[in-house]
């Protein structure tokens, strides 16, 4: 899990999710929420690791840069407001 700030000062949460399914690779995949509201995720099921500890790995060397690509990515896709980028 790894706390950032878009680009209007909104505290994020970059996770992991465990899908439930038999299969024993690709179980985790990426996902953001609000730091004040866990419960509303926005879910990117293609960003996909083996293992909780792999996923954790990732997201506390991921820029910065790429998690708000993500981010904006998952807010497009769900139909949420995209960052507006800065004047």
């Amino acid at each position: 899990m790894r706390n950032f700030h878009d680009e209007q000062g909104r505290e994020w949460t970059a996770t992991a999710r465990e899908e439930a399914t038999p299969r024993h690779h690709g179980r985790w995949y990426l996902a953001f929420h609000t730091a004040a509201d866990a419960g509303q995720l926005l879910p990117l099921p293609e960003i996909r690791w083996q293992t909780a500890d792999s996923a954790a790995r990732t997201l506390q060397t991921m820029s910065e840069f790429e998690l708000l690509r993500r981010l904006e990515s998952a807010r497009l896709r769900q139909g949420v407001d995209p960052v507006t980028r800065g004047a």
